[in-house]
């Protein structure tokens, strides 16, 4: 399958569970668990810097249309698509990983404690930035730092469960013919 109509299904695929199951999702109104943001974290390493930050917005804007919020996932996505270079530049430091592997994944970051440590801070970045937006918008602090924990700790589940179970092939590319 072409990396065109696969990302094309991702996106979908994201945005449909994120707002027909997860968005059904409230416990003790702190917590709500996002899933729909992993679309930008495996975004292509090749894919320009520009690209990445608009696929980003069109993804947020799309869960904003859905939630009538005033831009708030568009905010908090491109924030992180802006981020996630530096931090794949961070967590693989050795020249040619990015060219050997497609996408950032627990193989081609070295082993699960890069990997999630890169999935970790850009979903505290994103879960902050968003749960911030609300925050400024209600003026509640506590709101803002419960939901965000909290939130967080789902979402991280979330994304533990679907890298085990949708496990993503890749194939370690070489320079020989």
């Amino acid at each position: 399958m072409s990396p065109l109509i696969k990302n094309i299904i991702r996106f979908a695929l994201f945005v449909l569970i994120q707002v027909f199951v997860l968005d059904r999702i409230h416990l003790h109104q702190l917590v709500t668990p996002y899933l729909y943001f992993l679309f930008i974290l495996w975004m292509p390493f090749k894919m320009n810097r520009s690209w990445q930050m608009v696929i980003a917005f069109l993804l947020g804007i799309t869960l904003d249309a859905f939630h009538h919020h005033p831009g708030f996932h568009a905010a908090a996505c491109v924030l992180i698509a802006f981020i996630r270079p530096y931090l794949i530049n961070l967590f693989i430091p050795q020249e040619g990983a990015e060219s050997n592997y497609n996408e950032p994944s627990v193989k081609s970051m070295g082993g699960y404690l890069p990997y999630f440590i890169f999935v970790t801070v850009l979903t505290i970045i994103h879960h902050a930035w968003l749960f911030l937006l609300e925050a400024w918008q209600f003026g509640n602090l506590w709101y803002f730092f419960g939901n965000t924990l909290f939130s967080t700790a789902i979402s991280l589940l979330l994304i533990i469960i679907t890298e085990l179970l949708f496990v993503r092939k890749q194939k370690f590319k070489t320079n020989t013919i």
